[in-house]
């Protein structure tokens, strides 16, 4: 299995990245504020307009260190990643099946029945953990319509179907995550998804979540040599990850989803952690970023059990392992794509 490495994640917007030997060194208004050996990283995350020298560039090329550039609120502006891994027939054999209806359909269903499945589980520690604090009943209905759920997900037999109902059931579910949130909540609350601007605290955190999680999807994917843009079951679109949207769908419930309620649930972040811009937008304020990214990154290092590998690896770990079943299953190693199926 793939050593996990650090990502170093860039908050201040105008600092600028170079290179002195095999270090980064991190610089605002000229001044060396940072250096720290590439070899340690797998990964760089920009946050706002900072720059980056050819020189550095070159050196993370040769390394295989990507270097990702995001908005403040967490959305992807563009990457520099080097040359693809892997071979070109796996690389053909996945657009073979992207563009074959029935076998994109095998891999698709798979990854939502892995997606519903962590959600159901979600709900049923959630009642474990904290019954007292909620309406039982509702949150064990919403779990009996997702077990339900999976059995349907058996038959469907379009795409399309199976769209409709991963939007059904996803439905049912975040209709019980503002229960989910057991304190502060005058300040943090879900009535409902909000993405370009984010309108509230938990939408804001969500999208910032998700734009990480699927960072390091593309990323897992394009080291298992699979094209993140060429996805089994949402459409192609230029400049659209396919691919890191699809794989991401099995795990933004058990990654991103558990790590913002256990964030607000904890009181790990506050409502005066974000600034309300003039269009409603919600965004956090850099010091908050910093002491979330630092969270997350501690998230990564803590360990499970793989449900199929059966192995003790890192959560930030999971990423890279399911794609690498989803090559493995495309190469005919296996007979179906394994789906993330946490419990």
């Amino acid at each position: 299995m793939r050593q996990l490495l650090n990502t170093l994640y860039i908050n201040t917007p105008d600092s600028y990245l170079s290179s002195d030997g095999n270090n980064v060194v991190v610089k605002i208004k000229n001044n060396a504020v940072g250096r720290l050996p590439l070899q340690n990283f797998e990964a760089i995350v920009t946050f706002g307009y900072s720059g980056v020298s050819p020189s550095l560039m070159q050196k993370c090329l040769e390394q295989d260190i990507s270097i990702s550039f995001l908005s403040r609120t967490g959305r992807l502006k563009g990457r520099v990643v080097g040359e693809p891994t892997g071979n070109v027939y796996l690389r053909k054999t996945q657009f073979f099946n992207s563009e074959n209806d029935a076998a994109s359909l095998l891999i698709a269903k798979n990854m939502i029945i892995g997606k519903v499945y962590n959600h159901r589980w979600i709900i049923e520690r959630f009642i474990r953990d904290h019954g007292m604090q909620i309406d039982r009943d509702k949150f064990k209905s919403i779990s009996e319509n997702l077990k339900n759920g999976l059995k349907d997900l058996q038959q469907v037999d379009t795409i399309d179907s199976l769209r409709g109902l991963e939007g059904s059931l996803a439905n049912g579910y975040f209709s019980v995550f503002d229960d989910m949130i057991i304190n502060q909540k005058d300040d943090f609350f879900y009535h409902g998804r909000s993405r370009r601007p984010p309108l509230d605290r938990i939408n804001a955190l969500l999208s910032f979540s998700y734009s990480l999680l699927a960072n390091e999807c593309a990323d897992a994917l394009t080291t298992n040599g699979l094209d993140p843009y060429e996805g089994f079951m949402h459409v192609d679109r230029p400049g659209r990850k396919s691919l890191a949207l699809d794989l991401m769908e099995e795990l933004r419930g058990v990654i991103a989803d558990r790590f913002v309620l256990r964030l607000v649930n904890k009181k790990e972040i506050h409502a005066s952690d974000f600034v309300c811009k003039a269009d409603g937008a919600y965004l956090l304020t850099d010091d908050a970023r910093k002491s979330f990214l630092a969270k997350w990154q501690d998230n990564k290092i803590s360990e499970l059990e793989h449900p199929f590998l059966k192995e003790k690896i890192e959560w930030g770990l999971v990423p890279f392992a399911q794609a690498q079943l989803l090559a493995r299953y495309l190469r005919g190693d296996l007979d179906e794509y394994p789906p993330f199926m946490w419990k």
